[in-house]
C-alpha cells in the first residue's frame, strides 16, 4: 500500500518556524496584557490559602468569637458610604502584593568563591592541625565552613573580609607564628593589597580586612590644633578617635583621622626620628613639622643633603638659619646646645624664686636636622667634631625648656647615627616600602597591616612611644622652587611661609657665633647662704634679721631647704647680675645657687 504524502504545510519548515514565532509572540503579548489579572488571581490564591491555614490553626473554642468579629466587620463595611468600594480595593491591592513575582535570593558563595575558600582552608592545615586531636577544626578535606564564619568578596572575587576560628593549642602569643599565618593569607588573599590583621586571643579568632588606600589629596595649610600639637600626616578612620577638617580640592572640606605629635613640657616622646629610602617623603615631612613648627615658635635647619630643600625657609621670620655645610652645621648646632643650657639655667633660677618661667624659656625651638649623617662623613675624613654630637644636650634636655629635636635620615645610612639619636628619639616614622622586620627595628613593634612594595610618597608607619603602629600618610609639602612640583600644591606653601625679614635677593645681615666657655657649677659661699632648720608655710614670716618664727617645726637634715639671701637674680641690674658680669669679665667661675 503506496503511502500518502504529507501536507505541504507540515514538509514546509520556515513556515513551522514562524508559525512557532507567531505564536510564541501573541503568547508573550497575551501574558502581558493579562499579567497584572494573573497577579491578582494568584495573590487571591495566597491569600485564601493563608486564611484557611490560619483558620485551621486556631482553636475550636475560639473560632466562634472570630467569626462573630470577621462578621462585625463586614457588616460595618457594608454600612458605611463607599465601603464596599473601599474593600475591594483594599483586596485587590493585598492580593496584587502577595501574588508580586518572588525573585529566589541567592545564599552563599559562588562556585568560584567556594573554591577559592577551600583552597585557603587547605593551605591553612598544616599551621591549625596537630597529631592525636581528637576533632581537628583543621583537616584535609574538611569542611571550611566549620573554620569560616565570616566572609566577604569584592566585585572581582577577592577576599576583602575574613574571620575565622584555629585551634586553642596555636601559639598565638609568639609573633614568628602570627606572621606566618599573616604572611600565607596574604599570598593567597592576593598581592598588592594591605591586610589588617586582628587577633582575639581570648575566643581564638583572626579577622581579616582589606584597608582603603590613605588620601593624596590632602596638601599642606594651616590645620586647626592646639599649642605644642602637630600634625604628622593622616591615617586610618578607625585607628584614632579625633578627626580634623581639611580642605581639598576647589573649597572642599571634609573630616580626616590626623597622627598627631604633642611636644613640650608635658610630653612624653618630645623627639622625632625618621627613616626611609630616598624619594620616599622624609624631607617632605620635615617641611610639613617647619611650617607647623613656624605658627608659634623658631626652626633652625641643618641640610645634611645639601640640595636646597629648605632654600624656602631662608630670611623667613621665625627662622634662626638654614645651614648645609659643615661649619655652619657645628657653629649653628653649637650655638643651639649652649641656647638650651641658658634657658635651663633661666628657668632653673626662676622655680628657685616661685615665679614663672621668662618668655624666651617658653618659645618654642625646633631642630631639623635632615640627614646629619652626611655632615658625620664629611667631619670624619676632615678630623673634625661629628655635629651629632651637638645635639646631646638638646635631645637629653630640651624637653623640660621647649627644645624639640627632628632628625630624618636612610635606611643605608642609619648605623651612623649617634647613640643619643637612638635613645632620645621615641616618636619613629617609617617611610616608603619597607618589610616587616625593617619597620619593627625602627619602631620596635611589627606593623599590623602587610607592607606593599608600591606606595606613594609620604606613604608609612608612624609610631609615638609604646603606642600602636599606625598607617601614615604625610600632606603634600613639596619644595615650592621645584619646576615638578604643581602651582596648586605650590601655592598651598607659598601661603604658609611667614614674611620676609630682608629683601628678596638679599643676604641676611650675619653676626658671627661666637662660642662661650662652659660655665661652671659650684657651691656658693657660706656667708651668701643661710641654712633654715625649719618648714616655712605659705603663711610664715621670717624676722627682719632671718631668725626663725618661735613656733617653727624643725626638719630633719634630709628635708633642710637652703635659702639664698642675696639680691633679686631676676632684678634688672640687680647685684647677682653685676656679680656674674664681673667674674665672667675676668674668666672665673660664676657661682649658681640651686
Amino acid at each position: 500500500m503506496a503511502r500518502r504524502p504529507l501536507p505541504r504545510i507540515l514538509t514546509d519548515s520556515a513556515r513551522i518556524a514562524r508559525s512557532r514565532a507567531f505564536a510564541r509572540t501573541a503568547a508573550d503579548g497575551a501574558f502581558d496584557v493579562l499579567h497584572p489579572l494573573i497577579t491578582i488571581s494568584r495573590g487571591l490564591r495566597r491569600l485564601v490559602a493563608t486564611g484557611r491555614e490560619r483558620w485551621s490553626e486556631t482553636p475550636k473554642e475560639r473560632r466562634g468569637p472570630l467569626f462573630f468579629f470577621v462578621a462585625a466587620c463586614v457588616l460595618v463595611v457594608a454600612l458605611i458610604p463607599y465601603g464596599p468600594l473601599l474593600a475591594l480595593i483594599s483586596v485587590m491591592g493585598a492580593a496584587a502584593w502577595a501574588g508580586r513575582d518572588r525573585a529566589p535570593v541567592e545564599t552563599g558563595p559562588s562556585e568560584a568563591e567556594t573554591a577559592r575558600l577551600q583552597s585557603l582552608y587547605e593551605a591553612l592545615v598544616p599551621y591549625f592541625s596537630a597529631d592525636g586531636d581528637p576533632s581537628p577544626l583543621y583537616a584535609h578535606d574538611g569542611d571550611w565552613e566549620n573554620a569560616f564564619t565570616e566572609y566577604a568578596f569584592d566585585d572581582s572575587g577577592r577576599l576583602e573580609r575574613l574571620q575565622l576560628k584555629y585551634p586553642p593549642f596555636f601559639t598565638d602569643g609568639e609573633p614568628q607564628s602570627r606572621a606566618r599565618i599573616e604572611q600565607l593569607l596574604h599570598v593567597k588573599c592576593g598581592r598588592g593589597r594591605e591586610y589588617h590583621f586582628v587577633w582575639e586571643e581570648e575566643t581564638n579568632e583572626l579577622v581579616l580586612s582589606v584597608l582603603g588606600a590613605l588620601p593624596t589629596d590632602i596638601a599642606a595649610q594651616r590645620f586647626i590644633i592646639s599649642p605644642g600639637e602637630t600634625v604628622l600626616g593622616f591615617t586610618d578612620p578607625d585607628a584614632v578617635r579625633r578627626t580634623l577638617p581639611v580642605a581639598h580640592g576647589d573649597d572642599e572640606t571634609r573630616d580626616a583621622s590626623p597622627v598627631m605629635w604633642r611636644t613640650g613640657i608635658r610630653s612624653t616622646e618630645p623627639h622625632l626620628l625618621a627613616l626611609g629610602q630616598p624619594g620616599t617623603g622624609a624631607t617632605t615631612l620635615l617641611r610639613s613639622i617647619a611650617l607647623q613648627a613656624l605658627y608659634d615658635g623658631d626652626v633652625l635647619v641643618i641640610d645634611g643633603g645639601g640640595a636646597g630643600e629648605f632654600a624656602c625657609l631662608s630670611g623667613r621670620s621665625g627662622v634662626m638659619g638654614v645651614e648645609s655645610g659643615l661649619s655652619g652645621a657645628l657653629a649653628t648646632l653649637e650655638w643651639a646646645s649652649r641656647e638650651t643650657e641658658r634657658r635651663l639655667i633661666a628657668a632653673n633660677r626662676a622655680r628657685q624664686f616661685g615665679r614663672p618661667a621668662p618668655e624666651d624659656t617658653r618659645r618654642p625651638l625646633w631642630i631639623i636636622a635632615d640627614r646629619p649623617t652626611a655632615l658625620a662623613h664629611v667631619a670624619a675624613a676632615e678630623g673634625r667634631e661629628d655635629p651629632q654630637r651637638l645635639l646631646q644636650v638638646p635631645l637629653r634636655h630640651g624637653r623640660a625648656v621647649n627644645v624639640t629635636v627632628v632628625v630624618a635620615d636612610q635606611f643605608e645610612t642609619a648605623g651612623m647615627l649617634s647613640d643619643a639619636v637612638r635613645a632620645h628619639t621615641k616618636a619613629r616614622v617609617v617611610l616608603g616600602p619597607a618589610t616587616a622586620e625593617e619597620v619593627q627595628a625602627v619602631l620596635g613593634a611589627p606593623p599590623r597591616t602587610t607592607p606593599t612594595a608600591d606606595v606613594p610618597p609620604g606613604r608609612g608607619y608612624a609610631r609615638l612611644g609604646t603606642r600602636p603602629v599606625l598607617r601614615l600618610q604625610v600632606p603634600a609639602t613639596p619644595d615650592p622652587f621645584d619646576d615638578g612640583t604643581s602651582e596648586e600644591h605650590r601655592e598651598a606653601v607659598l601661603e604658609l611661609l611667614p614674611e620676609h625679614t630682608v629683601p628678596a635677593g638679599e643676604a641676611a645681615p650675619g653676626k658671627p657665633l661666637t662660642a662661650v666657655p662652659p660655665l661652671s657649677v659650684v657651691q656658693p659661699a657660706a656667708a651668701s647662704a643661710t641654712l633654715l632648720p625649719y618648714e616655712q608655710d605659705a603663711d610664715d614670716e621670717m624676722t627682719a634679721d632671718g631668725e626663725a618664727p618661735a613656733d617653727a617645726e624643725p626638719l630633719s637634715a634630709t628635708t633642710r631647704m637652703m635659702t639664698v639671701r642675696t639680691g633679686d637674680p631676676l632684678a634688672a641690674n640687680g647685684p647677682a647680675e653685676a656679680a656674674e658680669a664681673a667674674a665672667h669679665a675676668e674668666g672665673r667661675a660664676i657661682p649658681f645657687h640651686w
